[in-house]
């Protein structure tokens, strides 16, 4: 469980940075520009390259896309009705539809089902979560970032934007062997990803009365949709529907429960999508996660 003490261990440096007030106030900006332009386009060049689908893959890698594009309607259509700002229907979309499958989820996975989940795990989090954010996230935070919806300026961000480009690269790289040296360098800082991004969230996050009441509603149906309607369509579609059984789909329903995406909400700020709504989404939801997560496996028994 090493993983989720770092988690807060990173949050709090973060928010102790913020209090002390000693670093500028680009730190954020500067910690976010280089966990979406160089740690996470690592991360996608060494496990897009890597990642093998089969057909029993298809389960825990189709589940980041069921769920992306089932609750990513929800809050579209919400989003609508309830008259939410572009921003917060974007910042809700890479926060409430992307879930934080390896870093909380794979130290919970082995707690709850043992080593051998990970294989699951693995295919959830490289060929659904990070691709998903890769494609259809950045889409959806192009389009909701823009005030002019036109093709020109969605391709032009997209086509622009380092994780996409490194996932064309590695996509384009798949039949040729990456040298040892480069895994390694690959891995090295793509391990900084995640320790970076919390602090930059911690340095952000504001736990004020107000701030929290400004959020109230869109925060409540986030963090549901994520935590609970996300592994239920997955729960009606692979189990109800399809009938598949077994400990594999209990760790893919499992994944599809995880808290909203560290990753996920660094991007949302860097489209100006309501960072602090992204921000809270995280900050908050991974604590929550760490009790309606294991209520879920508890459940899944009898699938």
């Amino acid at each position: 469980m090493a993983n989720l003490i770092l988690i807060f261990v990173c949050l709090i440096i973060g928010a102790i940075l913020h209090r002390l007030g000693k670093l500028p106030h680009s730190t954020s900006a500067v910690l976010n520009s280089f966990v979406v332009n160089i740690a996470l386009p690592a991360i996608v060049l060494l496990h897009v390259h890597e990642m093998a689908i089969t057909r029993r893959a298809l389960y825990p890698a189709g589940m980041a896309w069921i769920v992306f594009i089932g609750c990513g309607i929800i809050i579209i259509l919400l989003g609508r009705w309830l008259k939410w700002s572009r921003g917060t229907i974007g910042a809700l979309l890479l926060t409430a539809c992307l879930g934080n499958t390896s870093f909380v989820g794979f130290p919970l996975l082995e707690a709850l089902y043992g080593p051998s989940s990970l294989e699951a795990g693995v295919l959830a989090d490289q060929a659904g979560s990070f691709f998903v954010l890769s494609t259809l996230g950045l889409f959806a935070a192009a389009i909701f970032s823009s005030k002019e919806i036109s093709a020109k300026v969605v391709a032009r961000r997209i086509f622009t934007f380092a994780p996409f480009l490194a996932t064309v690269v590695a996509l384009c790289l798949r039949p040729i062997c990456y040298p040892p040296a480069f895994i390694s360098i690959l891995d090295r800082i793509g391990s900084t990803l995640v320790p970076v991004a919390l602090v930059s969230i911690g340095y952000q996050l504001n736990f004020k009365a107000a701030t929290l009441g400004k959020y109230r509603l869109e925060l409540g149906i986030g963090w549901c949709l994520k935590l609970i309607v996300a592994p239920l369509l997955i729960l009606l579609i692979y189990v109800v529907f399809i009938g598949a059984r077994g400990e594999w789909i209990q760790v893919t329903i499992t994944e599809a429960a995880m808290a909203p995406m560290i990753t996920g909400a660094i991007i949302a700020e860097e489209y100006g999508l309501e960072p602090e709504l992204s921000n809270l989404m995280v900050g908050i939801g991974i604590p929550i996660s760490l009790v309606t997560v294991p209520i879920w496996a508890h459940l899944l028994r009898w699938v």
